[in-house]
């Protein structure tokens, strides 16, 4: 018996989606919460997501260092209405680049595309949820008919846009939020995928096909003879590049997990793989609620990553772990970035540069195994 999801006919939603719309917050830059956590997080997580603001705002952010800001997304944050601090970032030119999992770019176009995930409860019984069609993620709700219709607009724009070949993830992204754009000039003030495409900033995703967005893209290519496939290859040496180009680098980690390392990980594939030795990271921010104790890539320290290469050993006072919620840290972090004096630096552009920097770390390459 088929899955009876979306929309089922019988569906009354029990009031399930009676609570309030989720929208993206966008912050203002308050200067009570800069107060707040300048004078009141003293001691322990507080203290620690203090520095972080401090190390971001002060240092990543300075117009004399010219930071690289690369940001790594895990967990469900955009269903939970994050995405509107990422914007905000990314409008102001905070953010130069994003790593992101795919779920979260998903759960963003159901913003894109008007539909409306709701405030629930996760004390809910979800054998009912399921039999009236109603899909939760912890206390978000939303009509499953929503995945659907969300499906069903990606289908549609992979036979519309043509897209074919092999292609990096930023490539694929940047033609997703140029459709959305054209579909609604003011998609960028409530899209994370659309303002990327609008501000120049690109998207990776670590594992592509670990979203609604990659089972999309392999049902084009099973059903209509899709030729689209994303390279993986191009996705390394972009973020490669970019960080080759950087004269500082530089992460804002909200959880960890795949991003987290894909980001991390291009400084030892210059040293290791390429022999190039950039020095390691010079800035490293990570905002989790994972333990270094479990051995798990999203708990290791930037202390860790020193052995890897993977941050400048000589840094290590311009990192910081803040053992944390993203969905309460980052928002309070952003207000203040917002607030800052250095709350607005000139874009990169580095979606529009991935051709150039890839050629430059080839020919960076090539000198370094002349020289071996």
């Amino acid at each position: 018996m088929p899955h009876r999801a979306p929309g089922s006919p019988k569906s009354t939603s029990g009031g399930h989606l009676s609570g309030r719309p989720i929208r993206y917050y966008r912050p203002k830059g308050s200067p009570e919460i800069r107060q707040l956590i300048d004078d009141g997080f003293q001691a322990f997580n507080a203290a620690r997501l203090g520095e972080a603001c401090r190390i971001y705002s002060d240092k990543m952010l300075a117009p004399d260092h010219d930071t690289t800001i690369g940001l790594t997304i895990a967990g469900a944050l955009t269903p939970a209405g994050l995405g509107g601090c990422m914007i905000e970032l990314m409008e102001r030119g905070l953010v130069d680049f994003v790593i992101s999992t795919g779920a979260n770019l998903y759960h963003d176009l159901h913003y894109a595309l008007n539909f409306t995930l709701h405030r629930g409860s996760p004390f809910v019984d979800d054998r009912v949820l399921y039999n009236e069609g109603v899909i939760r993620i912890y206390d978000v709700l939303f009509p499953a008919q929503v995945l659907l219709d969300t499906d069903t607009y990606i289908r549609d724009f992979l036979v519309r846009s043509g897209l074919s070949g092999p292609m990096a993830t930023s490539e694929f992204h940047l033609a997703l939020g140029r459709d959305l754009l054209e579909r609604d000039p003011d998609c960028a003030t409530y899209s994370v995928v659309a303002a990327a495409a609008a501000y120049g900033v690109p998207i990776y995703t670590s594992s592509p096909g670990d979203s609604s967005i990659g089972m999309n893209i392999a049902y084009h290519e099973l059903m209509n003879g899709g030729t689209l496939m994303i390279d993986p290859n191009r996705d390394v040496n972009e973020i490669c590049a970019i960080i080759l180009a950087g004269e500082k680098n530089g992460a804002v980690i909200l959880g960890g997990g795949s991003p987290k390392n894909f980001y991390l990980q291009g400084q030892p594939t210059l040293w290791e793989v390429y022999g190039i030795p950039k020095g390691g990271n010079d800035y490293f921010i990570q905002i989790t609620t994972d333990q270094v104790v479990w051995g798990g890539l999203s708990g290791a320290t930037p202390a860790e990553a020193v052995s890897w290469g993977k941050v400048n050993p000589g840094v290590l006072p311009d990192t910081v772990v803040t053992y944390a919620d993203s969905t309460i840290a980052f928002p309070l972090f952003c207000e203040y970035a917002v607030g800052h004096a250095n709350n607005r630096r000139a874009r990169k552009g580095l979606v529009h540069k991935r051709d150039a920097l890839v050629a430059a770390l080839k020919e960076a390459a090539r000198e370094a195994a002349a020289s071996r």
